[in-house]
C-alpha cells in the first residue's frame, strides 16, 4: 500500500468534512459541527486563509488528514495547533497517522516556530497511547472553555 502525503487543495474540502463529521461521530458530538462546506472552504482558500492540512492519499483517496493553524502564546511564542488528526476508521494501523503527525512536526520546525499543541479527549486511549510515543507531555489542569458567538 503506498501512502501520499499532500497539502490540501480546495477541491478536497468536501471529502475532509466527511472526514470531519467522521471524527465528530468517534467524539460522540455528530451535533456540534456546525461549519458549512462554504465557510470551511474560505475558511482555507479564501482571501484570509487561517488554516492548512495535511492529506493522506490510498488510491487517490483520501483516507486521512492533519489540519492546523498558527497559534501565539505570550509565553512561547508561535506555535503551531494541530486542530484534528484523523485517519479514516478502516485505515487506522498502519502508520498514516504517523506520517500526518510527523509532517505537521516537520512543518513546524521549517516554519521555526517554538512547538506545537492539540488537545485530546481524557478517554481516547488510542490517541493518548500514540502522544506518548513521541513523550508529549499531557497537561491536567486545564479546561477548555467556548463562547459562541451568533
Amino acid at each position: 500500500m503506498e501512502v501520499k502525503l499532500r497539502f490540501a487543495k480546495i477541491g478536497d474540502c468536501a471529502r475532509l468534512m466527511e472526514l470531519v463529521n467522521e471524527l465528530a461521530v468517534f467524539e460522540k458530538a455528530p451535533h456540534e459541527v456546525v461549519v458549512s462546506l462554504a465557510e470551511f472552504k474560505e475558511a482555507g482558500f479564501g482571501q484570509q486563509p487561517v488554516w492548512k492540512a495535511f492529506v493522506a492519499e490510498v488510491d487517490d483517496y483520501i483516507v486521512g488528514f492533519a489540519l492546523y493553524y498558527t497559534r501565539y502564546s505570550t509565553w512561547k511564542g508561535r506555535r503551531i495547533y494541530l486542530e484534528d488528526l484523523l485517519v479514516t476508521q478502516n485505515m487506522r494501523g498502519k502508520g498514516i497517522g504517523k506520517l500526518l503527525f510527523d509532517a505537521v512536526v516537520k512543518q513546524t520546525k521549517e516554519l521555526g516556530y517554538s512547538g506545537m499543541v492539540w488537545q485530546v479527549l481524557d478517554w481516547n486511549q488510542p490517541a493518548i497511547d500514540f502522544y506518548n510515543k513521541y513523550q508529549a507531555g499531557l497537561e491536567a489542569g486545564w479546561l477548555n472553555a467556548s463562547l459562541p458567538i451568533n
